[in-house]
């Protein structure tokens, strides 16, 4: 599913893939929204990356760099031209909305109101496009009492639950160590895309999609907010074990390695249980519910702990598969890079890059039969394409040097 990287894309790329003929300009940066224009772009859109002139991406600098390149970016930027536009000179206002005027999608993550402060607001590329979709992402959303304020992914796990149930009942609310937040924004904000374009084909117009960073995460946290309107249920944090199921956790074995075992069928509980020398267990009357099972943890994770515990990881993962029972190794990024089902799967897969020359990284999100997505190149420098792509909008050499000389670009 990769493709060849040229060193220098240059013109508008190739039609592939399901979304081939659509343009997005991305204005947004860290995370969620750039990453909802990575997954158009891995799918065939053209994505053109808008960045400030002296202000880059902050994703280019976050995280490990190698020869003073940041990787995350290579990731993040994969399937982008990138082009700098100053949009608060007029300059860069004029040229967005020129850009505006052919593209089907923007994602943009200012503050409520920057864009408005420009001249930049829906009214005025509405104007210039009537059938443009403006995704808008923010912390808050467009309004309410909290809108204007800084907001980050790290702040809407604190928000939206996920802090408070996560980690070990007697230690403190647990953040997780990735951008999980932004990234579930950023994949809902792509599926909000495509809804609001199936919308266009309906009305023959654009519209604005309002994706506020605290609210996907509260989605995939599942029924907490119905549990306890209905029933005053507030979830506690449970560290590994679950209340709708046991054995559910995480157990040592005998050469210090660490798996997951999961029992949400019935079926799957029995069997672990007869696996592991305990059958008598399965003949108690708690343990024929999920929740009963729940209530009887500590016996459950004595079993399972200690037969684990007297065997190896590879061991271990072979009974269970045997026995047709759930388990998992604890793996880091050096065993996912080794996994053979990801190898099978080309999860993690190799793009060519004239800076860094070969690269790993991950794969698109998913897999198509007919109209499959594809990494055609990964993240790029700094405004690598912005004369290419304003001589495509029409701009003459002079009228870009004007506009370089003004600060614009």
């Amino acid at each position: 599913m990769s493709a060849p990287t040229d060193a220098q894309p240059s013109g508008a790329q190739p039609e592939f893939g399901p979304l081939a003929g659509l343009r997005v300009l991305d204005l947004a940066t860290l995370f969620a929204g750039p990453l909802a224009a990575t997954m158009l772009g891995d799918f065939g859109a053209e994505v053109i990356k808008v960045e400030h002139p002296g202000r880059p991406d902050p994703s280019r600098g976050h995280g490990p760099s190698k020869d003073g390149i940041g990787l995350w970016w290579k990731l993040l930027g994969r399937n982008k031209r990138t082009i700098t536009l100053d949009l608060s000179k007029p300059g860069g206002r004029a040229t967005l909305l020129r850009l505006a005027a052919t593209a089907d999608v923007i994602v943009e993550n200012f503050r409520p109101g920057t864009l408005e402060k420009w001249d930049l607001g829906w009214e005025e590329l509405s104007t210039a496009n009537p059938r443009l979709v403006l995704a808008r992402v923010t912390g808050f959303g467009q309004f309410g009492p909290y809108a204007h304020r800084p907001g980050f992914g790290t702040l809407a796990e604190a928000m939206s639950g996920f802090a408070a149930v996560t980690g070990e009942p007697d230690a403190p609310p647990t953040l997780p160590p990735f951008g999980l937040a932004d990234s579930i924004a950023g994949l809902a904000t792509a599926y909000a895309v495509m809804a609001a374009l199936r919308g266009r084909d309906l009305t023959g117009h654009g519209q604005v999609i309002d994706m506020a960073i605290i609210e996907p995460i509260l989605t995939v946290l599942g029924p907490q907010p119905l549990w306890y309107d209905q029933l005053g249920h507030v979830q506690p944090r449970t560290g590994n074990r679950s209340a709708n199921n046991a054995p559910r956790n995480t157990y040592r074995t005998a050469d210090g390695s660490w798996v997951a075992v999961s029992t949400s069928a019935q079926s799957i509980a029995e069997r672990v249980l007869r696996l592991v020398g305990r059958p008598d267990l399965i003949a108690e009357p708690w343990f024929a519910t999920g929740a009963d099972r729940a209530r009887h943890t500590d016996v459950l994770d004595e079993a399972v702990g200690s037969w684990i515990a007297d065997r190896t990881r590879a061991e271990v993962v072979e009974a269970f598969e045997k026995a047709e029972a759930a388990v998992a190794p604890i793996q880091d990024v050096r065993d996912v890079m080794a996994d053979p089902q990801y190898a099978a799967l080309d999860s993690i897969t190799t793009v060519d890059d004239p800076e860094l020359g070969s690269l790993r990284m991950q794969n698109v999100l998913f897999r198509l039969s007919a109209t499959p997505g594809a990494i055609r190149w990964a993240g790029r420098p700094h405004g690598a394409d912005t004369h290419t792509v304003l001589t495509e909008l029409g701009l003459s050499d002079a009228e870009i040097t004007a506009l370089r000389s003004a600060g614009a670009l």
